[in-house]
Parts: structure tokens; sequence; C-alpha cells
């Protein structure tokens, strides 16, 4: 998802980062018109003239009280920024010293080519010698963001923290939990309980048990159901989606503007001239 390098002081070290997490590990569904067999899709569109072109939609800001500033993308284009290859280490924390509410995404960071194998080893081993953590911030996909460097295993785990403004600030939401005073017999037995149940992180303990009844729900239905086939097809430029009450309108239009019908003469009898 990178490339570039970590630079401390005069000791660069080409690398490369990788997600560390998996974003498919959830079951998502599709919506499907049930009488047509089709796939829903989404157009974006006017009130009262349906669907638009992509090119003519701008970005707004609103300003409140039906307010916009309207941008073209390239006016915001310009203001990306240059990506830059580099993170330079510029502080040091120690570990645990920093909230979890402040990490954002983890990545893998891994030595690009042979010759960054001995400075990557290097930087990884002191950060794990010190029990430091190194800070340092780069450009990534248009976007700015604050790297925390700490030792993951055999390798390098970065990630990307939120800015001060990101982050609530968490004393309004606790104003009277200073006032409760915990029994002392029953703080003894919380300790008591926390001792017991005391463990190493085991992650292959935690199932995502509605996901997994979920999937035994999906296998169920292919087991003894018969899948339908869905119409894929991509919505065309020919597709009408027309505002309800312009809709109305022309139907209402359309009836005054329509001749009104002759009864017609009774069976038999020939119509007066």
């Amino acid at each position: 998802m990178w490339s570039g390098s970590l630079r401390l002081a005069l000791v660069t070290v080409p690398v490369q980062l990788f997600p560390a997490i998996r974003s498919g590990a959830h079951i998502s569904f599709h919506q499907v018109h049930r009488p047509s067999g089709k796939r829903i899709r989404y157009q974006k569109v006017v009130p009262g003239l349906g669907p638009v072109d992509t090119d003519d939609i701008v970005k707004g800001y609103d300003l409140g009280d039906g307010q916009y500033v309207l941008f073209d993308q390239e006016e915001i284009d310009d203001l990306k920024m240059e990506a830059k290859r580099t993170i330079d280490l510029v502080q040091f924390v120690s570990q645990g010293e920093i909230d979890p509410i402040w990490f954002e995404q983890p990545c893998y960071v891994v030595p690009d080519g042979e010759l960054a194998e001995e400075a990557y080893g290097v930087l990884r081993d002191a950060l794990r010698a010190t029990k430091k953590v190194g800070l340092g911030q780069f450009v990534m996909r248009g976007r700015e963001y604050i790297a925390a460097l700490k030792p993951c295993g055999k390798g390098l785990l970065l990630e990307t923290l939120r800015f001060a403004d990101e982050v609530r600030e968490s004393a309004p939401f606790f104003t009277d939990a200073d006032a409760v005073e915990p029994d002392a017999e029953l703080l003894d037995l919380a300790k008591e309980l926390i001792a017991r149940k005391t463990a190493p992180f085991d992650p292959d303990r935690f199932h995502d048990h509605y996901t997994e009844a979920l999937q035994e729900l999906i296998d169920a239905k292919v087991k003894h159901r018969k899948p339908v086939s869905i119409d894929e097809d991509e919505p065309t430029g020919g597709a009408k989606v027309i505002d309800l009450v312009e809709a109305l309108r022309r139907s209402v239009g359309e009836s005054s503007n329509r001749p009104v019908a002759q009864p017609r003469a009774a069976s038999g009898r020939k119509k007066a001239s």
C-alpha cells in the first residue's frame, strides 16, 4: 500500500507497507429485486431531472441554511500533498505511553530488498531493546498520516495515529465517575476475579458468533435450496428515473389535455348526427 524509506538521522531503510488487517472478513449481501430477479443499483439523481452525468457534479461545502460553497475537483486536487517517500523518525516514546484511542490502522513494515535487511534488523532490535516507539509523519494517497513504529514478532509494525482534533475529550463523559466510592469488600472480590481470569492473550479464543451462524445459514440455504440467477447488468444511460412529483404533474397535465370520450350509443341504435 506504500513504499518509501524509514530514516533515523543518517540511516535510511527502504521499506514497503502492507495492510495488517483484512477488510473482507465479514459477510456482506447485495440487494435484489425479487419480482424481476435483478440487482438493485443506485444512480445519482437530481429531483425532477433524473440521472445526471458525473462530469456535471461538483462538490459543495454546507454553510447551513441551504447555503453552499461549490468547488471543482481540480481545486481540491491542487491541495493534495506531494507524496513524501520518507518517514523521518523525529521522536521516540515509551511503549504503552500512547493510549489505544489514538491508533487507527496497523501495517506490516517489510524491508525492500536484500540491501535493506541489515539496517532494518538494527532498527527493529534497537526499538525492542529500548522498549520505545518511533514517531514520524508521511504522505500516502494524497493524505498525511502520523506513524508509530514498533517491533512486531520478527519485523516491524507501523500504526497510523489520529490527529488531535479527531479525538474527543473524555472528561465530559466521566464527570460523575469520581463521585462513586466503591465498597472495599466488593473491590477485593473484583480484584480476585480478575486475578483468576488473567491469562496470556489468545485471539483464537474469541469468535464472531454472529458471522459463524450467518455462514451456517448460507451453507444450509445452498445445500437445500437451488440458487437463483441474478441479472448483473449495469444500468445503461437510457434507464429513466423520474421524480414522483414530476410524474404526477405530467399525468395530471396529460389527463387535462386529453379529449373527453363520448359515450357509446346503445347497441342497435344509430348515433345522432
